[in-house]
């Protein structure tokens, strides 16, 4: 095993080496996957503005503008392998050998500063006492078993964790300290104002977690109509289950890119929000806000600490008659009072700041 190296006597402005270990299952580029590949890629780009060495450990056709390690592929399988009924699925084996491949590499030896686990896998926790730099976790969900558990395994001194908000911390209090909150930044830049007055807009993941179907539910009950946008990864649950609430209306528009996604995000008069799980985060809320758009949602996970009265109106969790209320309500809203939240609580400047500040004081072992 390595022996931990918490501190280092490089100058305190020196810029830093560091490791940003991504998701295997998604490359890091445009149009993301969820809110989450496209947190690492605006913290890998602004880090690496900086003047600070990052390479991205990720999957394969991630954004060649990153300096990328892909992370190592699934050998090919023998047919007998394939046909053990033990056989796990086939993307939790490419995962597992990726992370634990990368982890290995890490251990046997590099010169980062710090590495940064922007990952939901088990393995770069469970393997952090190998390291001869901190490890920095960014906690992006609740407690799962996988993550939960590998706590418990051999921990270093030199893992450490950041929570995504104030209610993932709480979250993860019982299991990990967790002292710092970093919230995840939007680039003001990109996400500019619009001029709102249009149907309102939902965006994310077309998954039953995250509401499609209350969220036009409500909008039918609030006579205003709905334009959805994001990425399906089940097809069969976009076909059955929201293709048919589709018409009069209520537009599926695709998967767009930054730019259109914050056109059609700005032409909004408002933002539906409306996970049936407790978001950790919540980045379309940050985006809404970027462009004036003020939010009607669901009061779960950390929305109700990222909005306030004058920027969205919230529901209680899966009331789809109140949320159809937080519409109309929420269609009322000053513009200007949601860009000024966005640029008081959630800029990808701050963000940065954030964990620049904190990879620091892991490097000096404060």
């Amino acid at each position: 095993m390595a022996t931990p190296r918490c501190a280092d006597e490089r100058p305190s402005t020196a810029p830093l080496r560091i490791a940003v270990i991504a998701s295997a299952r998604y490359p890091i580029r445009q149009p993301f996957a969820g809110g989450l590949e496209a947190h690492t890629w605006q913290l890998a780009h602004r880090l690496g503005a900086r003047g600070h060495r990052v390479h991205v450990y990720a999957g394969a056709d991630s954004d060649p503008g990153l300096d990328v390690r892909v992370l190592r592929a699934l050998p090919a399988l023998s047919r007998a392998a394939q046909q053990d009924v033990s056989m796990p699925a086939e993307y939790f084996l490419a995962e597992h050998h990726a992370y634990l491949s990368l982890m290995l590499s890490l251990a046997a030896g590099h010169d980062y500063d710090v590495v940064h686990n922007n990952s939901l896998h088990y393995l770069p926790i469970a393997m952090a006492s190998s390291l001869t730099a901190p490890l920095l976790t960014t906690l992006h969900t609740p407690p799962t078993p996988w993550l939960e558990s590998a706590l418990g395994i051999e921990p270093g001194t030199c893992a450490h964790f950041a929570a995504v908000s104030q209610h993932t911390a709480d979250e993860w209090r019982g299991s990990v300290p967790v002292s710092t909150v970093i919230r995840n930044g939007v680039d003001l830049d990109r996400w500019r104002p619009g001029p709102g007055g249009g149907p309102p807009v939902w965006s994310g993941r077309v998954v039953p977690e995250k509401g499609p179907e209350e969220a036009i539910r409500a909008a039918r009950l609030a006579g205003t109509g709905l334009r959805l946008a994001g990425p399906c990864p089940d097809p069969t649950y976009f076909r059955e289950r929201v293709r048919p609430l589709l018409g009069d209306g209520v537009d599926y528009v695709g998967h767009l890119d930054h730019a259109a996604l914050a056109d059609l995000v700005g032409s909004a008069t408002v933002a539906v929000v409306s996970p049936c799980w407790d978001e950790p985060y919540g980045l379309v809320v940050a985006e809404a806000l970027a462009c004036g758009t003020p939010v009607a949602g669901f009061a779960r996970g950390a929305l109700p600490e990222l909005l306030d009265d004058a920027t969205g109106a919230l529901a209680a969790p899966g009331d789809v008659p109140g949320l159809a209320g937080a519409i109309r309500t929420a269609s009322g809203l000053d513009r200007a009072a949601a860009r000024r939240r966005a640029e008081v609580t959630c800029s990808v400047e701050a963000m940065v700041d954030g964990y620049e500040r904190l990879y620091r004081e892991l490097v000096r072992g404060d």
